[in-house]
């Protein structure tokens, strides 16, 4: 997966799930504290945040199961 001075892309792929969990969290929450004027009709189940919440969730795991440290305590450890 990785040769030489390169980085994996699940690393970016993990920061990207990262930022775009916590904006649309952040979002949710917005919406949960000033409700809409016309709530759509699963309004009350909240997507925003339990998606939000998951994709960072899942964003922070892939960064930090392949970050750039881990990676080259392994190859270090490897050798």
């Amino acid at each position: 997966m990785k040769s030489g001075g390169s980085l994996s892309i699940w690393f970016f792929v993990g920061l990207c799930l990262g930022v775009n969990g916590a904006l649309i969290f952040a979002r949710g929450i917005y919406e949960a504290m000033y409700p809409p004027a016309e709530k759509v009709v699963l309004y009350a189940l909240h997507a925003n945040i339990w998606w939000g919440g998951f994709l960072l969730v899942v964003g922070v795991i892939y960064s930090l199961k392949f970050s750039p440290a881990r990676e080259r305590a392994r190859n270090a450890a490897k050798q």
